[in-house]
């Protein structure tokens, strides 16, 4: 396991917070993806695939390293209005 052998070599980790939780925002002023979800009102799952689909825009140091998602306030308020509107409904399907 990496972190066993970080901690017993005493090798620090690339992280960019190293051990600590991801931030909403990172101190740029990007987002994590938790910080993104929060913002827009959705899952963390939905800003992967707003990633996938080029809809937001971010960056990682490399593969399995935290996001950093860049989103300024029109695409938050943009985006917020998609939500809005393709939300489901939690009323039972008659």
């Amino acid at each position: 396991n990496v972190w066993l052998l970080r901690t017993r070599w005493g090798i620090p980790t690339v992280k960019i917070n190293g051990v600590d939780k991801n931030p909403m925002r990172w101190p740029d002023g990007s987002f994590s993806i938790q910080g993104a979800a929060a913002e827009l009102g959705v899952t963390p799952q939905t800003i992967f695939d707003y990633l996938a689909r080029g809809m937001l825009a971010g960056r990682q140091l490399t593969k399995g390293q935290p996001w950093q998602i860049e989103l300024s306030d029109e695409q938050i308020g943009q985006l917020r209005n998609r939500v809005r509107r393709t939300k489901r409904s939690k009323k039972e399907a008659s």
